[in-house]
């Protein structure tokens, strides 16, 4: 989609800090972290909600938790433990209508979370 700012920023049109990159997905640290690690994992594939997910994406979603576990590691927050947030619509705090999924750890996290 033209004007979605996350598929700009898969594309390379926007800058942005790339943590991850494979042929399904982008991830690329949050501009506004709400932990000291917060990465953003998108599909490069424009869905615009979780709404539009079906059969047909369940390798895609398989690939984001895949890709998840793959950054944790990396950032150094696998042992200590790292939240896999996404929101669905607006009440939900979906502010970009393009999929997409937070990666928060790097602290200890609260419950509930909203």
């Amino acid at each position: 989609m033209q004007d979605c700012i996350f598929c700009k920023i898969a594309a390379g049109q926007v800058p942005s800090k790339k943590v991850y990159e494979d042929k399904r997905l982008f991830a690329f640290e949050d501009i506004n972290p709400q932990a000291p690690v917060h990465v953003v994992i998108i599909p490069k594939q424009h869905l615009e909600t979780l709404l539009e997910i079906g059969d047909a994406h369940n390798e895609l979603l398989g690939s984001i938790v895949t890709a998840s576990s793959k950054i944790a590691r990396k950032q150094g927050i696998a042992q200590s433990g790292f939240r896999l947030v996404a929101n669905c619509n607006k009440d939900a705090g979906q502010s970009v209508f393009h999929i997409h999924f937070h990666l928060l750890g790097g602290r200890p996290m609260a419950w509930p979370p909203g």
